[in-house]
């Protein structure tokens, strides 16, 4: 029965790799947002945006983290909420990249790239769980 097939170590890597990433932006976010945005060279700062932000990354990062030993089933579950956080986040980066007057800043072009390479990379995982 395929919901019994282990959860192949390669997505649990993506996992591990995927909780690295998000802690990179989340803790930057959360505690130095102006200076860590201003690095970044984005010119717009929102401190209770930001933060939120911060929170929705580490809270998915750390569940890649902590989750990457579940079932099959469980991380059919997390890839969901992956999927749809990832489409969403690259809709509002896009959005926002829309309505900022040029020049647009680089970074936003590359948050663009990042989430929806996830998005793809999970789309890919979760075709390949319920399949396998």
């Amino acid at each position: 029965m395929a919901s019994q097939l282990p959860v192949p170590g390669a997505l649990k890597n993506w996992f591990v790799a995927h909780c690295v990433i998000d802690l990179l932006f989340a803790v930057p976010l959360m505690f130095f947002p102006e200076t860590f945005l201003e690095v970044l060279e984005w010119p717009y700062f929102d401190p209770l945006s930001v933060r939120i932000a911060a929170a929705a990354l580490a809270g998915i990062g750390l569940e890649s983290y902590l989750g990457r030993n579940a079932s099959r089933e469980a991380y059919l579950g997390m890839l969901r909420l992956k999927i749809i956080w990832s489409f969403c986040a690259t809709a509002g980066i896009l959005l926002a990249m829309w309505s900022v007057p040029a020049p647009k800043p680089a970074v936003g072009w590359l948050l663009v790239a990042v989430f929806a390479g996830f998005h793809i990379l999970w789309l890919y995982w979760r075709r390949h769980l319920l399949h396998t």
